[in-house]
């Protein structure tokens, strides 16, 4: 009963810390490029908001597939196929929650003073470590917000998990994907269990972020 939590955690998880490693450096090329194309960089990012879980679903699906595209190159190459795996489906869900990460980050950097920059490299500091020790230390709100809200996000994935991974039990079935199915079949008291963990969950993760978001900035304040 408890597996597709269990999976549901694990994919959030992994689609969490793969957003960290992938969505900082994205966020913070957008914030120092000015670059003509950065308008439709973002608009690309931000299609998971307004495009319907299932579009996007039919899509990666389309691509994923071992006959079309990037999933018959990982077939042919890696053996490794993406439809109907856990593997799919976390590349699916960092490509849908990648808005969450990047652009609390990108605003977080770009609401930084350019002299907080300037300073660290007037004192020998490289633009690496300018950027991990002076600039990432100073959007802890911006990072902490990312983080939780694509964790959450993640959570409540359902229509793009339907099309590229299907409803396979220990693989692919996540809570969502269980609810429906209790639901379906009248099982009203397992559904609860389901949605109740996840609404719990989901309250306890937006709590810590506001809460957190405002001590950080009284802090700030009285400094």
């Amino acid at each position: 009963m408890y597996q597709p939590l269990w999976l549901t955690f694990k994919l959030a998880f992994v689609t969490t810390v793969c957003l960290i490693i992938i969505g900082i450096p994205i966020a913070a090329g957008l914030a120092q490029t000015k670059s003509k194309l950065k308008s439709i960089a973002e608009a690309v990012i931000s299609l998971p908001l307004v495009l319907p879980p299932s579009v996007l679903g039919f899509y990666l699906l389309l691509a994923f597939s071992p006959q079309n595209g990037l999933g018959k190159m990982l077939n042919d190459v890696l053996n490794l196929r993406l439809i109907f795996s856990f593997t799919g489906l976390m590349l699916g869900s960092v490509i849908y929650s990648l808005p969450f990460m990047v652009h609390p980050v990108q605003a977080g950097l770009e609401a930084l003073p350019v002299s907080l920059k300037e300073a660290s490299q007037t004192l020998g500091k490289s633009n690496i470590t300018t950027f991990f020790k002076v600039l990432l230390p100073n959007i802890k709100p911006a990072l902490l917000t990312g983080a939780i809200l694509t964790f959450a996000h993640t959570l409540g994935e359902f229509g793009l998990v339907l099309m590229i991974g299907g409803n396979i039990p220990g693989v692919t079935r996540v809570a969502s994907i269980a609810v429906y199915d209790e639901v379906e079949a009248l099982n009203f008291s397992t559904a609860h269990v389901y949605a109740g963990v996840l609404l719990a969950v989901s309250f306890v993760i937006l709590l810590i972020v506001y809460t957190t978001n405002r001590h950080i900035f009284k802090k700030r304040i009285t400094q």
